[in-house]
């Protein structure tokens, strides 16, 4: 018997964009910034809706973290996907967030694999107001991770320093240099991520895409 996985890929055979978007949902995000956050997904949904052929190709994952972590969100054609509606608390186990991403994109990339599908290299886009509050060790792991991913072109990682964020421990975990977000502008920003995803869609596998230039960062 088919499995769902088979008939997925079999009925939409389009190479795969995958994107997780990994968000902080402790306390300190409560109040306006969730609320912009919510709001900036569904305009993320609604662009990429627009396009027909990004809506079967790029695929969004949602990964919260708190003082847990949750997929709220496994991998689902943007044709498909229905931002949830996020809650806060907690502290800021971000660590274990990128960790957890990066097992839900290896994962993918395997069922990839197996049913014949091309993928374009996946991104991790992460958004925080704060700190890691994981242990040295984990945040330290998690870096070298993303670090080795990142050069060997397996993961683009963005992160994006909401205000209050330490964009200096925000380094810490990439060689691509973090970006803050002007106020909560997160409507821009997902405007632009949905803008990037539809480049990144109508390109071949493998092709160096020209990003727009994030008119929502600060500088």
């Amino acid at each position: 018997m088919a499995s769902l996985e088979d008939i997925e890929f079999a009925e939409n055979p389009e190479p795969r964009c995958p994107c997780v978007l990994l968000l902080d949902t402790s306390g300190s995000m409560s109040g306006l910034p969730i609320d912009a956050l919510n709001t900036g997904l569904q305009t993320f949904k609604s662009n990429l809706a627009n396009d027909s052929l990004a809506s079967r190709r790029v695929e969004v994952a949602i990964v919260t973290f708190d003082s847990t972590v949750e997929v709220v969100q496994d991998f689902v054609t943007a044709d498909q996907f229905n931002p949830p509606r996020l809650v806060t608390g907690g502290s800021t186990s971000m660590a274990e967030g990128i960790n957890k991403s990066l097992d839900l994109i290896d994962a993918r990339k395997a069922q990839y694999r197996n049913n014949g599908v091309s993928y374009y290299r996946p991104w991790v886009f992460m958004i925080t107001d704060g700190a890691p509050t994981d242990e040295a060790v984990l945040i330290q792991q998690a870096a070298q991770r993303v670090k080795d991913a990142e050069r060997n072109k397996r993961v683009a990682f963005f992160a994006v320093g909401v205000e209050g964020a330490d964009l200096g421990r925000l380094k810490e975990f990439s060689d691509r240099a973090p970006l803050k977000l002007a106020g909560l502008n997160f409507q821009e920003l997902f405007v632009w991520l949905s803008a990037s995803m539809q480049r990144v869609s109508q390109s071949k596998p493998d092709e160096q895409v020209a990003l727009p230039p994030p008119g929502w960062a600060a500088v």
